[in-house]
């Protein structure tokens, strides 16, 4: 275990992390322990037990928390992350949002019911996490549980974006993390975007483009372009002229057709009374099961 141990601290110091927390072991040895076992902070000493390295008593670990959880901890933290990813002027980033819920019924103004992906009713907190295109984690933060996702994109941007002088930044997201007030916000912002979605409908150029290869096989990696100019309306509220891609992939629409599959035989299932209607949320019966 002892050479697990050398290669996290490591990894850790190319990270910059040894710097920007300036040599704090306490912090160190709570993260690479969470990293060999998640667990709790009091149990982390018992982990750290198992690689041979000698734990912080848990009073100090609760003395050092505080500072731990001040922003500017976090930013020395952020900024190595940016220095490793090697970001430059014109950078790509990717959004994403999550919810941890906690075991407790009490909110206080910060854990608070919202909208749990786990369809949870308990206090939850949302993360907002921000990556490189490669995926490296750049900086994460986290707001009130019943903050709705899509307020939590323009402060983390915007503030990752004056923290590292980043001038040219294009946010990648999937289409229900940028509202149209996001999108314009970004575009205030002097930011770009690009939105990740699936058409719930054939488009025009898809259309077009199988009229003339009606007998040929889709190429995988297909990519047909349709501009999308913005009506009148829409450049007086900001929103500017976009331009949507349309990708093929086998594995995608491999993928696709067999949750279409499995979404059918839910409703057969349904229909026949082989199986509660009330556990299938996108079927309804008009009339009694099948017998």
């Amino acid at each position: 275990m002892s050479h697990l141990w050398d290669a996290l601290c490591v990894g850790y110091r190319m990270l910059g992390f040894e710097s920007a927390s300036k040599g704090d072991n306490v912090f160190r040895d709570l993260v690479l322990a969470r990293i060999i076992e998640p667990t709790s902070k009091a149990d982390a000493s018992r982990v750290l037990s198992e690689v041979s390295v000698e734990a912080a008593s848990y009073a100090t670990v609760k003395r050092r928390l505080p500072t731990y959880a001040q922003p500017a901890w976090r930013q020395a933290l952020a900024a190595a992350c940016a220095a490793h990813a090697g970001l430059g002027p014109a950078s790509l980033v990717l959004f994403d949002v999550s919810t941890l819920y906690f075991e407790t019924d009490t909110a206080d103004r910060f854990r608070e019911p919202g909208f749990p992906k786990e369809r949870r009713l308990q206090p939850q907190i949302t993360l907002g996490l921000l990556t490189d295109a490669a995926g490296f984690a750049l900086t994460v933060e986290a707001f009130e549980g019943n903050k709705v996702e899509t307020a939590t994109m323009p402060p983390v941007i915007n503030a990752f974006k004056a923290a590292h002088q980043l001038t040219d930044v294009t946010v990648v997201a999937d289409a229900g993390m940028i509202s149209e007030a996001n999108q314009t916000a970004l575009q205030a912002a002097g930011l770009s975007f690009i939105l990740g979605t699936r058409m719930p409908y054939l488009p025009d150029v898809v259309r077009e483009w199988r009229d003339k290869h009606p007998d040929d096989l889709v190429p995988d990696g297909l990519v047909l372009t349709q501009p999308w100019p913005a009506t009148s309306t829409e450049k007086a509220r900001g929103i500017p002229d976009r331009v949507i891609y349309y990708q093929f992939r086998h594995d995608r629409a491999r993928r696709t057709l067999r949750g279409i599959d499995e979404q059918v035989a839910k409703a057969e299932r349904a229909v026949d009374g082989k199986a509660p209607v009330k556990r299938n949320r996108y079927i309804q019966l008009s009339g009694p099961p099948r017998v």
